[in-house]
């Protein structure tokens, strides 16, 4: 086992894999920008580090700045959390080819999952279903792509191959809008990810966001953690995540979950990872692999009982996963609703000094957040400022939890989005469960028209 695992992010991720590391006994080291020298983690680890200036390219993408803290830092692996760095192959290579253990996947499998075409392309070879689509990169020849077009049915989507996140895809309803549709797609793919190519899917109109936690070692044993359903999406980003998915059968489930666990001994997937589907009709199609912890991961380990991010540690640092797939049972209902620091509608940003904090307790409730009264919320990165979980028996209990769990939050000076999570608590189509991933935008869309 690491005896010093860095940690190349900041917020609540950092936090989270600064309390595994130190239930394991390893020391931690955290680097750490300009703006947030006061954060609680970085006040918290054994050694820190300041890698540059508050913008996110000075310092949390700076990756010669984040391998020379290792170096002299003695550390022996790193976490890279989510976002920023943790998908880019590139920094994974570098920090394997520098001497140490990148808590993730090989660069290699990185590269494959983070190219859309060629993560299908995997997916398809390993018998996970997938949209019907045109199965590789769309050819130049405008006359090949509309017969692909009309082969697939309208409408379609134009994705690009190494978008993500909800940017570099364009819908298209029509085979008159589909050449300049495809072009315009490509230009901006080539300026946003340095890859013009794309491809094209069927677009499913009123489809859930369902997910399927994996975990895979280096000796190909593959698990999977059961499911999460994230369809509550705003601008394609995710609101609230539950475990498990509603009104899917367990048979289902359970089926789509064994090829995803296929896939991953097929591809020689390493550490912690999440198959992406869209959910319509009862029939899962794939969408993308995330090779890296979700932001969503608790709900999963209130349900399991797998500590998913010492488990991350475990594999990297060469042990056989300590599970077989038998001994994962599922047990009651999770729920988590990110806390952004904005404005609950018009979803602007709110960053500031907190003057007043109380976090909520008692039976089923996890806070997972690096704020304190007092902190001050920079501007220069996302403003999720933490999570809060709820466990219960049933799903009713879980949803109960929860509001009483976000009637108990005070964070006063700044603004958050604890109201809109209040009013979905409360939601008759939520408490229903199995609403779309346009379901939010749309009672968004409704209340804003009806404001005006």
């Amino acid at each position: 086992m690491f005896g010093k695992i860095l940690i190349a992010n900041r917020g609540e991720i950092a936090l989270r894999i600064q309390r595994a590391c130190r239930e394991m006994g390893i020391k931690t080291v955290v680097v750490h920008s300009q703006a947030d020298t006061d954060a609680k983690y970085v006040r918290l680890a054994d050694e820190s580090v300041c890698i540059g200036p508050a913008p996110a390219h000075q310092s949390y993408l700076n990756i010669p700045a984040i391998i020379s803290a290792a170096e002299v830092t003695d550390a022996e692996a790193i976490h890279p959390g989510y976002g920023f760095l943790s998908e880019n192959a590139d920094f994974a290579e570098r920090v394997e080819s520098s001497g140490f253990v990148f808590i993730g996947p090989r660069p290699e499998t990185i590269r494959m999952m983070g190219d859309k075409v060629s993560a299908k392309q995997a997916m398809i070879e390993a018998g996970v279903p997938c949209v019907p689509g045109s199965g590789g990169a769309l050819p130049e020849d405008p006359k090949e792509i509309i017969r692909i077009a009309r082969s697939i049915g309208y409408p379609v989507i134009i994705k690009a191959s190494g978008g993500g996140g909800g940017r570099g895809m364009r819908v298209v309803h029509t085979e008159a809008a589909l050449i300049s549709a495809v072009n315009t797609t490509r230009q901006e793919a080539k300026a946003a990810f340095g890859n013009g190519t794309v491809y094209l899917e069927k677009f499913l109109e009123n489809p859930r966001h369902v997910e399927i936690q994996v975990l895979s070692d280096n000796f190909r044993n593959a698990i999977w953690l059961g499911e999460r359903d994230c369809s509550m999406q705003r601008r394609n980003q995710k609101v609230l995540e539950e475990a498990p998915a509603v009104g899917i059968s367990r048979r289902q489930i359970e089926k789509v979950g064994d090829r995803c666990a296929e896939a991953c001994r097929r591809i020689g997937y390493r550490g912690a990872g999440t198959f992406e589907f869209l959910y319509e009709n009862g029939e899962f199609y794939f969408i993308e692999m995330n090779t890296r912890v979700q932001v969503e991961h608790p709900v999963t380990e209130l349900i399991t009982g797998v500590d998913i991010v010492q488990e991350q540690i475990r594999i990297a640092a060469g042990e056989k996963l300590r599970y077989r797939q038998r001994d994962i049972q599922i047990k009651g209902h999770a729920i988590e609703c990110r806390v952004n620091a904005e404005d609950p509608y018009k979803f602007t940003p709110s960053p500031g000094r907190i003057t007043t904090l109380h976090t909520p307790g008692g039976p089923g409730v996890r806070v997972d957040s690096h704020v304190y009264p007092g902190y001050f919320v920079p501007p220069q990165y996302d403003s999720m400022i933490g999570k809060i979980i709820t466990h219960g028996d049933t799903r009713e209990q879980a949803i109960a939890r929860m509001r009483t769990a976000l009637s108990e939050t005070v964070i006063e000076g700044i603004s958050t989005n604890i109201p809109l999570h209040r009013e979905l608590m409360v939601d008759e189509k939520f408490m229903q469960g199995g609403t779309s991933i346009h379901y939010l935008e749309s009672k968004l869309s409704h209340r804003e028209a009806l404001n005006k």
